[in-house]
């Protein structure tokens, strides 16, 4: 892979990741599979909504899905992913580590 389509699809995962309802969606999954039945009572969002954040998530293999009769399941097809996000709180932590350090010695 050279080194401009490496960074376009790792960029891909990233936007795909880069909606507060999507990270919602992923961390409910961390504890199995899920129809949106099942998530939309968790989310400030519609169905309609819900079902296009998954989409995206599905398009980038971050989710995956399966019918059960009428529903469709939907869990996590990476567990990777929650090392990413797990990383960002990471960072998030620091950076705020960071400003209460900087607002005490002023």
């Amino acid at each position: 892979m050279n080194n401009s389509m490496g960074s376009q699809l790792i960029s891909n995962v990233f936007k795909a990741l880069g909606h507060p309802i999507r990270i919602q969606i992923i961390k409910l999954l961390k504890n199995g599979e899920l129809c949106v039945c099942d998530i939309l009572p968790n989310l400030d969002s519609e169905q309609s909504n819900t079902s296009q954040h998954l989409a995206v998530l599905k398009n980038q293999s971050i989710v995956e899905s399966r019918k059960e009769g009428s529903k469709v399941m939907y869990s996590i097809k990476y567990k990777e992913v929650y090392e990413m996000i797990d990383y960002a709180e990471t960072i998030i932590l620091r950076q705020i580590e960071d400003t209460k350090a900087s607002l005490l010695n002023k």
